[in-house]
């Protein structure tokens, strides 16, 4: 079954969420597709780009957004039903997603329904 998965990409969006993720001034929206985290970004012309896509090992269950004292950006915090809670920030130099911190709490497996 994960082999299906992983060949048919998910294209229902479950969760967003928006805020600062790559500078203090640009808003961004995060959408969760499944087992993928997509960054989207408006430009100037009025379209909408995805700027990254990010594939979690185990399907998003929940998907906040966080700011640290401190902090001028914000942090992506995602949760999964692999049993982890993972804290992600958004790298514009490189245009990638960093780990910031991952705990693994209990493995519980798919939950349908």
């Amino acid at each position: 079954m994960h082999l299906y998965l992983t060949i048919h990409k998910p294209s229902v969006v479950q969760r967003s969420i928006y805020g600062n993720f790559s500078s203090p001034k640009t808003e961004e929206f995060i959408i969760s597709r499944g087992n993928t985290i997509e960054l989207w970004r408006l430009d100037e012309s009025g379209n909408v780009n995805v700027i990254c896509s990010y594939e979690v090992y185990g399907l998003i269950r929940s998907l906040k957004p966080f700011r640290l004292s401190g902090n001028d950006t914000d942090f992506i915090l995602i949760g999964s039903d692999s049993g982890r809670i993972v804290v992600l920030r958004f790298n514009g130099e490189t245009n990638a997603f960093e780990k910031i911190h991952q705990e693994t709490f209990g493995k519980v497996g798919v939950i349908r329904g």
